[in-house]
């Protein structure tokens, strides 16, 4: 029943930080089956790589279904992201980066204070306006940063994208969550195939456990998103990554 209870609060912030933001679900689910259940790092991180990508790709469908995706420069943004992300990694290994653990924790948290105290008013009409040459451009160099971090840091991805998207390419919040959910669910299906076929399968229960209730609550999450009002869900999105962020720096105390 403890495993349930875990796995069942770990997919519920994990469901609500993707539905809402475009989270990635590593960033709540792993610390929480690390510090309750006492599971592998790496089996850890496999769960909830495998959690985003049904919980995005239901998010990203739900976006869509409502007009608030940009499947063109999303492909564009993902390849550049993929490239990056192998590049950062590498790179990684070969410099000492463990003063950057706690990096997309902090984003998180100030990402959340930023929606709410400045939200994201951007229209629609206002994206628009801009050439499509130069956004295709912007997507490119801004997926080479975002990948970058991602790999060198080892997480942060989907707050990465969320903040380029509506910070630099000027995105709409709801186009710019359906965007960040949609290239999510490609890149947690990468590692999360690497991760299982490097370290094996992990504990099948604690798996289906963490999966269902990452999408149910992602899904919940994304349908109010796209029906709320500009103002509601910066503040919604806002509150959600601020409860998140220091739920993660609590678990990591813990540790």
């Amino acid at each position: 029943m403890f495993t349930v209870i875990i796995c069942f609060l770990a997919g519920t912030g994990a469901g609500l930080g993707t539905g809402f933001a475009g989270m990635s679900a590593a960033a709540v689910i792993s610390p929480m089956l690390i510090t309750f259940l006492d599971m592998e790092p790496y089996a850890a991180v496999g769960i909830a790589l495998a959690s985003d990508v049904l919980a995005s790709a239901v998010s990203a469908y739900t976006y869509h279904k409502n007009k608030n995706l940009d499947i063109k420069n999303g492909l564009v943004m993902m390849c550049s992201v993929l490239v990056f992300t192998l590049v950062g990694s590498w790179v990684s290994s070969l410099v000492p980066s463990s003063t950057m653990g706690g990096f997309s924790t902090f984003m998180t948290l100030m990402l959340g204070i930023k929606f709410i105290v400045r939200p994201v008013m951007t229209t629609k009409e206002s994206m628009a306006a801009a050439s499509p040459k130069k956004r295709a451009v912007q997507s490119v160099v801004c997926g080479v940063i975002v990948g970058f971090i991602c790999g060198f840091v080892g997480a942060g991805g989907g707050m990465m994208m969320l903040l380029i998207l509506t910070s630099v390419l000027g995105y709409e919040l709801k186009t710019a969550v359906g965007t960040s959910v949609f290239i999510m669910a490609f890149t947690a299906f990468t590692g999360a195939a690497s991760h299982f076929a490097i370290g094996g399968m992990p504990d099948l229960w604690v798996l289906a456990l963490c999966v269902l209730s990452t999408l149910l609550w992602a899904r919940l999450a994304a349908l109010f998103a796209n029906k709320a009002s500009p103002i509601v869900l910066n503040r919604a999105t806002g509150m959600v990554l601020v409860v998140l962020g220091s739920a993660i720096l609590i678990f990591n105390r813990l540790q």
